[in-house]
């Protein structure tokens, strides 16, 4: 079987998140959504679970972290060109997010940029050119 993750992200608004994970690449899965969940495919192996904040709570007896306060993770997602980084950095501006919550950094065989989204969950786009020896 086919390792897979599911990163379940509180998310204050849960139409709001929904469309912005759309303009920057994941593809909505009905089956496993509903009022209080989206299931937004990444990848055949990565999928971000939308959760409403009360639905969320239901997971756990912690209280959810303020994420625009706090960094608890950052979401490194490999892309397959520095176009790539650009226009996913850009899509999560213009759907709400904040681009480039850090200095963008080009290594020459390594490009990354990043993003926060509306509930400000830290994102890292990142290029990385395997055939090179740097």
């Amino acid at each position: 079987m086919t390792k897979m993750i599911f990163l379940n992200l509180p998310v204050k608004d849960l139409a709001t998140a929904t469309a912005f994970y759309e303009a920057i690449g994941c593809v909505k899965n009905e089956q496993f959504s509903n009022e209080n969940a989206s299931s937004m495919v990444w990848s055949e192996t990565i999928t971000f679970q939308l959760l409403q904040h009360g639905y969320y709570q239901t997971f756990t007896t912690m209280p959810i972290a303020d994420a625009h306060a706090t960094s608890a993770m950052l979401i490194a997602l490999s892309r397959d060109s520095r176009e790539e980084v650009d226009a996913m950095v850009e899509a999560a501006a213009r759907s709400g997010g904040q681009a480039d919550v850090r200095e963008p950094q080009d290594l020459g065989f390594m490009y990354l940029r990043s993003f926060a989204d509306p509930d400000g969950h830290v994102f890292e786009p990142a290029y990385m050119d395997m055939g090179s020896s740097s």
